[in-house]
């Protein structure tokens, strides 16, 4: 599973090295593009996508060009959530984020021209039909969009600094789109991808919800276990800036608890599906997320 994962990341590395062409306009805007998209990170969300295609139909080819709009999308707001008014983060991934190489006004509009590739990417894949890229892009849009990852990131921000703790409640809302909503795009493009039966599809649909959950408590635990060295950023920074997260809200014990929870609920989905599918793949998620250090 690990040389599969390695196979997709490949892939996923080597079209995005080629996949901003250019332009004639006197600019240094797509290496400013590139620059971020191609700083490294592990892929989990295009290569969760690639995972859950070649469950469906062991054909993953497919899914490349929304797996690389997908990227894109992540990127652009790892580049915007850097910036000054929001997280004010001087390195990303172990390097210095884009603001800092690029300038503000630059990574503003390197972010802007990665969200926009991104739907140009997939409107111009040859190997879809029409009516699935058509559904691809709504599905993108609303997940990356103000129901969706900004709407989510918008709630974050307001959140911040308040004298009343958010409650629990508030919180899984936040991360359900700011992080979840991405994380089930992935696996939900696989379906409309494979055209799978609606049982599948709300199987998939549940397991992904459960997934973003534990990405993201697994976050919050690693700001205050994590190795800062392998992390690429310091630890602790949720506690300075103080935000809510489920370790302010359940304490270290009660995090570990809801990790356990939906670690649990995520696999009761992939029950649901075994008879039809080899599940390996998102089982191997499932424990990548639970026990990943970075």
């Amino acid at each position: 599973m690990k040389q599969k994962v390695n196979t997709f990341t490949e892939e996923i590395n080597n079209a995005i090295a080629v996949i901003i062409p250019q332009s004639p306009l006197s600019t240094n805007l797509e290496e400013s593009m590139s620059y971020s998209l191609e700083a490294g990170g592990k892929r989990i969300r295009p290569v969760l996508l690639l995972l859950t295609l070649d469950m469906l139909t062991s054909n993953h080819e497919q899914g490349l060009s929304p797996a690389l709009a997908l990227e894109m999308i992540h990127t652009y707001s790892l580049i915007h959530d850097d910036l000054p008014p929001m997280d004010n983060d001087d390195y990303r991934r172990g390097k210095l984020t884009n603001h800092k190489v690029y300038g503000e006004w630059k990574a503003i509009l390197a972010g802007d021209a990665l969200l926009t590739k991104a739907f140009d990417v997939v409107s111009h894949d040859e190997t879809l039909s029409d009516s699935v890229k058509l559904k691809l892009i709504q599905r993108l849009s609303q997940a990356s969009g103000h129901l969706g990852m900004v709407g989510g990131q918008t709630l974050d921000m307001q959140s911040e600094n308040q004298e009343i703790q958010i409650d629990l409640a508030t919180l899984e809302q936040i991360h359900r789109t700011k992080t979840g909503a991405l994380i089930t795009f992935a696996v939900m493009a696989a379906s409309d991808i494979a055209q799978v039966e609606n049982h599948v599809a709300d199987a998939l649909y549940e397991y992904s919800d459960h997934i973003g959950l534990m990405f993201q408590i697994k976050d919050d635990l690693l700001d205050i276990y994590g190795d800062e060295e392998k992390l690429g950023k310091s630890v602790g920074s949720d506690l300075e800036n103080h935000k809510s997260t489920y370790v302010s809200l359940l304490g270290l014990d009660g995090a570990e608890e809801k990790l356990q929870h939906h670690t649990d609920a995520a696999y009761d989905c992939l029950a649901q599906i075994e008879q039809q599918y080899d599940t390996s793949n998102l089982k191997y998620i499932i424990e990548l997320f639970v026990n990943r250090d970075h």
